[in-house]
């Protein structure tokens, strides 16, 4: 289970980022007015996106964090889905406008140029973004927040993309090339684009029910060949996601004259190791008498079921 100090850190993380994005909004938006840079109007526009993204966390740690009722037996862990699929909406967006900014630009290159004071603002928004960007990130490891992890992933690309808006504009100012700007702009445009759509897919997925990943899924198969003992086998195992919560359930096959308070246990250790390996985890097991087994015995292990008897 979840513990309750966890997940009032995340909420906690969540508010910090509003006063951070408005924070590094503000100081880009002060570099683009002062330099009147079409790259760094496109920063500051995904800046916009920032502030918009850490409210949309901040709801969805606040709606997981909702105990199980009689609508929701299974929680409200998946609200942070939403929130991932509504940053990505809103990075796309974004996109389309830096794209509608830029390409005007690009045919008719206006000078910039790049105060001291503008570049100072510029630099600082990026060092704060860079260092808030790596903080979501471990907290959303630590504790499987999709939001989180959303809104990390978001900052550390518009990291990267700061950078690049700052060397295009000088590479403008050195050579003369005044549509480097617009066109640094539009790359970034297109690269805020694919992050969209790549945080969009993979939040999609959780909504759709998608199972762990290869590793995880082999992990828990060891872990059931570890703390197995006395039962003959599993079969159907199925995972799926729901925010920071892995719902796991599988088939135990044991003989067919072991008593249910010996399969009981069992099931109990099973339940007892993946939690210990895995947190967050809620486990189903369906206990199966030995004629229900899929796998041969002494075979080897199929796709379906995993042997754990004597060989």
């Amino acid at each position: 289970m979840e513990r309750a100090s966890s997940r009032g850190e995340g909420r906690h993380t969540a508010q910090l980022s509003i006063a951070v994005a408005l924070g590094v909004l503000a100081l880009k938006w002060g570099a683009y007015l002062l330099t009147g840079s079409v790259a760094l109007y496109s920063d500051a526009l995904e800046s916009v996106i920032n502030v918009a993204a850490a409210l949309a966390a901040w709801w969805a740690l606040r709606i997981a964090a909702l105990p199980a009722d009689e609508g929701h037996p299974y929680g409200h862990t998946k609200a942070e889905y939403l929130s991932a699929v509504a940053e990505g909406v809103l990075i796309v967006l974004a996109a389309l406008g830096i794209l509608r900014e830029a390409l005007p630009a690009l045919l008719a290159p206006q000078p910039v140029s790049l105060p001291p004071l503008g570049l100072a603002l510029s630099v600082a928004a990026t060092l704060i973004n860079g260092g808030w960007a790596l903080r979501l990130l471990r907290e959303g490891r630590q504790l499987g927040s999709p939001a989180l992890l959303a809104d990390g992933q978001h900052l550390l690309s518009d990291v990267v993309t700061s950078a690049g808006v700052l060397l295009g504009i000088g590479l403008a100012l050195v050579t003369g090339w005044h549509f480097l700007d617009p066109l640094l702009a539009a790359a970034v445009a297109l690269h805020i684009l694919w992050n969209g759509g790549q945080l969009v897919a993979g939040s999609v997925g959780g909504l759709m029910d998608a199972g762990v990943d290869a590793p995880t899924q082999a992990h828990i198969c060891e872990l059931v060949r570890g703390h197995g003992g006395g039962a003959l086998e599993i079969h159907d195992l199925k995972t799926r996601s729901a925010g920071r919560l892995t719902f796991i359930e599988f088939h135990l096959v044991v003989p067919a004259q072991m008593t249910v308070e010996a399969a009981h246990g069992i099931c109990d250790r099973l339940e007892d190791a993946l939690a210990a390996e895995l947190g967050g985890v809620r486990v189903t097991i369906h206990v199966e008498p030995q004629q229900e087994a899929k796998a041969e015995r002494g075979g080897e292990s199929g796709e379906a079921a995993i042997w754990l008897g004597p060989g």
